[in-house]
């Protein structure tokens, strides 16, 4: 069962490349889909950031100790 499912994941994953590599509509497609996702991830990180910024809790920053 696990290997039939592998086998059908990766006959997706390389018609999906075909189909993206021969079509400049689905190739557009996908890049704007890439931006849109990296935008919003950028958004939530923001927000992140900021709500720990608020919280007063370090951000990740590496600080010297004495």
């Amino acid at each position: 069962m696990e290997k039939i499912f592998c086998l059908g994941v990766m006959l997706g994953a390389v018609g999906g490349a075909l189909l993206v590599a021969n079509s400049y509509k689905a190739r557009s497609l996908v890049k704007k889909s890439q931006a849109e996702v990296m935008q919003k991830v950028n958004d939530m990180m923001d927000e992140k950031l900021a709500m720990q910024e608020q919280s007063g809790e370090p951000t990740g920053k590496s600080e010297k100790k004495k």
